[in-house]
């Protein structure tokens, strides 16, 4: 019976052809062992040591040396040079830790070389047992006494010297992972900012919960939701767009200062910004407002950035120094200052429209001027904000979740953290009255009802814990991808492990 190959070509300079010859190659050589009684994918060879522990115990060996000590070893062939009576191998590990192996005629006899050279290609785990020396070069290294396959690689690995396309490392993570030191990296990187966030907010004395992903009102945030269908119940459902108000009735049960970190899902557009499935944190803490959380952001962000070593970080676009002054800005002043003239509450649509035209800035005729001003600002002042700002004072139609301003009841208590042109987090003073977030969220869902899809429903089991008394409250929202992002200087595909992708053709 054929062997269905299932080709799916990579950047590793072959033709599909070529790629089908390796792999049938690959899979002879894997019959052969197994005619022999030997096995191609052994339960649990023998490991005593990691690469990563030998380098450690025994780096700077005078070359030549031998140290006596025996170790088990398994790990992935990622070079090999094959010459007569004495092979090379260059062996690494999932921490990135490489160790050459050595096989001498000497050592192992003729059969072992002869095995080793017939069946062991790059990419195949194998298990090898033997003696930590330095070679005459004095390159760490075990010399083999014995050897055998540990998983047979049925693919070849991309050439390591040709650089995998980002379609390529997204697609395939698990070729990235393997070939690029740099991927491994980021899946590090994004578990130290984890790690720092939760001790930060434990510290703090925040309580970490879970809250439902399946929801029958989807809210919290201007979203279109991701529908699905609970059998048991013949109940259409979707998948929440925030974490907010569920959060939200914790605080008002009585955990006063309460997190999650969890998987968010918004079926909307996917972009170097934007994936359709992404991380966030959300933080509420009763008696608080939008400075008290600006502060408490700013202390998660610090902490990242401590855990990782450093306050400064480097961008195409500039330097960011996070240990400068993290600065304030209206919208409407900040939009004065880009644009060259006043706007303020009052300006009328036409001459925003025209702004917008002069600043090539996309409309849509039938927006109001709150979208309007909206809309410049993220285009026009947005990507000029390189160090970290908080962007507030926002028109209420920007947040239909934050409380009224202290000041001006024209505005709204909310900010947007912008670090290197981009949104990073945002925060409010929270609405806890229940009659201005009905009468809000009835607002949102006639807006839902005309079409957008984008807009609130009205979550009546939401407004009923409001009802029986939240106490003021201040929340963040700080997306965890962007905040990997920062700290990397990559697109959000690549700081998720493994994005949602298209479909590949055929």
């Amino acid at each position: 019976m054929p062997v269905n190959l299932g080709i799916v070509t990579t950047d590793n300079a072959l033709t599909t052809d070529e790629l089908s010859e390796q792999m049938r190659i690959r899979i002879q050589k894997r019959a052969r062992l197994l005619e022999q009684g030997k096995e191609a994918y052994p339960v649990r060879p023998e490991r005593t040591h990691s690469l990563a522990q030998v380098r450690r115990d025994h780096e700077g060996l005078e070359p030549g040396a031998a140290t006596g000590t025996v170790v088990s070893l398994v790990a992935r062939v990622v070079f090999m040079r094959n010459t007569g009576k004495l092979c090379f191998a260059t062996l690494q590990e999932g921490s990135g830790a490489r160790l050459q192996a050595m096989l001498s005629l000497a050592e192992i006899g003729p059969e072992l070389l002869a095995d080793w050279k017939a069946d062991v290609d790059l990419g195949d785990h194998v298990a090898v047992r033997g003696e930590v020396i330095s070679s005459k070069r004095g390159e760490l290294s075990v010399m083999v006494s014995h050897w055998e396959m540990a998983s047979k690689a049925l693919r070849p690995l991309p050439t390591l010297h040709t650089e995998l396309s980002e379609e390529t490392r997204v697609r395939q993570r698990y070729v990235d992972l393997m070939v690029r030191e740099e991927a491994r990296d980021m899946v590090r990187t994004r578990a130290t900012v984890t790690r720092a966030i939760r001790e930060t907010l434990h510290r703090l004395d925040y309580v970490e919960v879970e809250t439902p992903i399946l929801q029958l009102v989807h809210g919290g945030a201007a979203a279109r939701p991701f529908e699905t269908h609970l059998n048991a119940f013949d109940q259409k459902m979707t998948l929440r767009i925030a974490l907010e108000l569920y959060l939200k009735r914790a605080v008002v049960g009585g955990i006063d200062r309460v997190y999650e970190m969890g998987r968010i899902f918004r079926n909307e557009g996917v972009d170097s910004t934007h994936s359709p499935e992404f991380t966030m944190l959300e933080c509420y803490e009763a008696f608080a407002d939008q400075f008290v959380m600006a502060e408490r952001m700013r202390e998660i962000i610090l902490a990242c950035a401590d855990t990782l070593g450093s306050r400064v970080v480097e961008t195409p676009k500039g330097i960011i120094d996070l240990d400068s002054e993290w600065t304030w800005l209206g919208v409407y002043p900040g939009l004065s200052n880009a644009v060259g003239q006043e706007i303020t509450l009052d300006t009328d649509i036409p001459t925003l429209q025209s702004i917008a035209a002069r600043h090539n800035v996309s409309f849509d005729p039938s927006w109001d001027a709150e979208k309007l001003v909206l809309e410049l600002f993220g285009d026009i002042v947005e990507p000029t904000l390189l160090q970290p700002t908080f962007v507030y004072d926002y028109p209420p139609s920007a947040q239909p979740l934050a409380r009224e301003h202290r000041e001006n009841p024209r505005l709204i208590e909310a900010w947007d953290l912008i670090i290197g042109g981009m949104e990073r987090g945002t925060a409010f003073s929270e609405l806890i009255d229940p009659v201005i977030q009905r009468e809000r969220l009835m607002d949102q869902s006639r807006k839902s009802a005309a079409g957008d899809d984008e807009a609130m429903q009205l979550d009546e089991d939401f407004l009923r814990a409001l009802e029986y008394g939240a106490p003021p409250m201040g929340g963040i929202g700080l997306g965890l991808d962007r905040l990997v992002m920062l700290f990397t200087n990559v697109g959000i595909r690549e700081s998720i492990l493994f994005p949602v992708l298209k479909p590949e053709v055929g």
